[in-house]
């Protein structure tokens, strides 16, 4: 019976490894169905993603690729599109981010399993479990950060998650924790750093007058709020809009940029090069 799959790939541009990424897949009757590259002139690096069909299983798939890493120095990943990327998201009080995401997911929007959601404070129960998503609420104080966030990472792996998604997570993370999940945390922010700091940015942007305001998904790293970014999102204001419509329309802005980066993300879509990512849209 066949299956579908998705192959990711990275490695030092040279000739030939389209070549022998197509071989492979025609030497094992395999239907290719969607292929994208990009060569980065810069890095002088290659990023290719290819969505195939195969009658052979995962790992007959990746024993065959295998032999590819060594002789062109590829870093591959190899996943099958009918698994859904599992989530944890983690969430304080702001409900727009979460709340979008478990209507996109039960509403089949967005392929990815939502596993539980993990917040400092107990207000988003009721919206979580309206859903049937496990809600855990983990305070936090300065003293008890390091064992809240071994809790985190404990719910982690009770839930095999694949990426833990900050919908509006209002607390630092640690170092450890950045690196632990490297490439599967996403954050989300709005776009106003590092003009407008501290509290109630969008009233801040319009005591200055701004004509755009805008939303950040990327990568969380140790750099806060400087993660390789994965999607941005922008909506335009002028003189007659209010702080309180500036905030109603980050919000929305924020959810949408959140809801696509999740989702190229759990298709296997975004590629990381460096501090920058690649996309390769649908």
């Amino acid at each position: 019976m066949s299956a579908e799959y998705v192959l990711t790939l990275s490695c030092p541009d040279r000739p030939g490894v389209v070549a022998a990424v197509s071989g492979i897949l025609a030497g094992h009757d395999c239907n290719i169905t969607e292929s994208q590259q990009f060569g980065d002139p810069i890095a002088q690096r290659f990023f290719m993603r290819v969505q195939f069909v195969s009658g052979l299983g995962l790992d007959e798939l990746r024993t065959a690729f295998a032999a590819l890493a060594p002789e062109f120095g590829m870093e591959i990943q190899l996943f099958a599109r009918a698994v859904k990327t599992r989530a944890l998201v983690l969430v304080s009080k702001f409900d727009h981010c979460l709340n979008d995401l478990l209507y996109r997911v039960r509403s089949g929007l967005l392929a990815v399993d939502i596993v539980g959601v993990a917040s400092n404070h107990p207000d988003l129960r009721p919206l979580t479990q309206s859903y049937g998503v496990d809600y855990h609420h983990l305070p936090v104080t300065p003293d008890t950060r390091a064992k809240q966030e071994a809790e985190i990472l404990t719910l982690v792996d009770h839930y095999q998650a694949d990426v833990v998604v900050l919908a509006r997570y209002m607390q630092v993370l640690s170092d450890d924790v950045c690196a632990k999940l490297a490439g599967r945390m996403i954050n989300i922010h709005h776009s106003f750093l590092p003009s407008f700091k501290g509290a109630k940015p969008y009233h801040q942007a319009h005591a200055r007058g701004v004509k755009l305001i805008g939303a950040t998904a990327h990568y969380v790293t140790s750099d806060l709020d400087e993660g390789p970014i994965i999607e941005q999102e922008v909506a335009r204001v002028n003189h007659t809009h209010s702080p309180d419509d500036l905030v109603a329309m980050g919000r929305d802005v924020e959810s949408r940029a959140l809801a696509r980066a999740v989702g190229w993300h759990a298709e296997h879509r975004v590629l990381l090069d460096g501090h920058k990512t690649v996309i390769f849209p649908r």
